[in-house]
């Protein structure tokens, strides 16, 4: 059974940091892994997605230049570094497995419980 952790949500002041981990517990080295948030009243939307290789990452707009997606596979752990952090971005975020870096949440196969990012003053 696969299962994929979130971890390293919280509450950061706006301009702050945070650092999100994915960890899978089951194999998952040819599969994309993406990141997903959600906040309340809106839909589920895609911020970010990394091949199985690493060599390919995709950013949603409106995290282009703030966030960075990589991925350990030794330790089948998948990272969002957050800088810059906006109160926009407050948000459950979520990381889901599939065999292609895409942005589309209705492709992916698996998914994380999520961990809360509020980003507030």
């Amino acid at each position: 059974q696969l299962q994929l952790v979130e971890s390293g949500g919280g509450l950061v002041q706006p301009g702050g940091s945070l650092r999100l981990s994915c960890a899978a517990s089951g194999f998952t080295l040819h599969y994309a892994i993406g990141w997903f948030r959600q906040a309340p009243g809106k839909e589920r939307e895609g911020v970010s997605c990394i091949s199985s290789s690493g060599g390919s990452t995709n950013y949603a707009d409106s995290v282009k230049g703030r966030f960075t997606i990589s991925r350990d596979n030794a330790k089948n752990t998948v990272y969002l570094q957050m800088n810059s952090l906006k109160p926009e971005d407050t948000a459950v975020y979520y990381c889901g497995v599939f065999k292609l870096c895409v942005l589309w949440p209705d492709e992916y196969d698996y998914w994380g419980q999520g961990t809360q990012v509020t980003v507030s003053s």
